[in-house]
């Protein structure tokens, strides 16, 4: 019986981005036998013409010839908020981080575990947003207020909305707000993120909730470097600002 996630019959379209071939062909065959629909590549360039056709999830080296993991990555996120799981050999806090500002979700080093990497594409499917639900048919919480301007959130419906006009966030970030949502003037520190987003904690690397706040702070804050959404208190953590 396979493990992997399906939706009905349909298998979960997976995007392999690889230029190594034996590693492609392995994880492609291992993810394959996990029950997902493979799509593999060695060149970014020619990965990204997948994305406008519907891809669920994606495996992505950062190393690669031609189009970098980095510049894959900030270009897919301009096509899909799809969760990334990034595999290198780089294991330099700074290259994770810096691949995390861009879009990725997680990370993961060389060498692996294919068991890992499947652990992980759960994880984010677990983190995912389930059957999404009519705003409507929602009583969505305000966070902040701007010009007669609301920014709602909507957690069921896997919604976040500036007055009419959505905002696009990840996996990640998505969680990320709506922990923070769900405690109200609460500070959560960032172990108790990592905790509870990441399913066993990432590198243990505080920095990673830093890096997903950066790029939620853009998204939804006017200012985001005098952020009063997402507010910062310094030596504890996190909390949401009142309206």
């Amino acid at each position: 019986m396979s493990n992997g996630w399906q939706h009905g019959s349909v298998s979960t379209r997976l995007l392999v981005l690889e230029d190594d071939d034996g590693i492609r062909t392995a994880l492609r065959l291992a993810l394959l036998d996990e029950g997902y629909e493979v799509v593999a590549h060695a060149r970014a360039e020619q990965a990204l013409t997948e994305l406008p056709g519907g891809v669920e999830l994606m495996l992505v080296d950062l190393m690669l010839g031609g189009m970098d993991g980095f510049t894959f990555i900030r270009e897919a996120r301009h096509l899909t908020d799809a969760p990334i799981v990034v595999v290198s050999a780089r294991t330099d806090t700074h290259d994770i981080v810096a691949a995390l500002e861009v879009g990725a979700d997680d990370y993961v080093t060389k060498p692996f575990q294919i068991k890992e990497i499947c652990a992980r594409l759960r994880a984010l499917q677990r983190r995912g947003r389930s059957h999404p639900v009519a705003a409507s048919e929602l009583g969505g919480t305000v966070l902040d207020e701007q010009d007669g301007v609301h920014l709602t959130l909507w957690p069921e419906a896997g919604l976040v909305r500036r007055g009419e006009e959505t905002v696009h966030l990840t996996v990640t970030e998505f969680r990320l707000l709506c922990e923070l949502a769900q405690s109200p003037g609460r500070v959560l520190s960032r172990t108790v993120l990592l905790e509870r987003i990441w399913d066993q904690g990432f590198f243990g690397d505080e920095r990673i909730v830093d890096a997903h706040i950066r790029r939620l702070r853009t998204k939804i804050e006017q200012d985001p470097g005098s952020p009063r959404i997402v507010v910062t208190v310094r030596g504890l953590g996190y909390r949401l600002g009142t309206v």
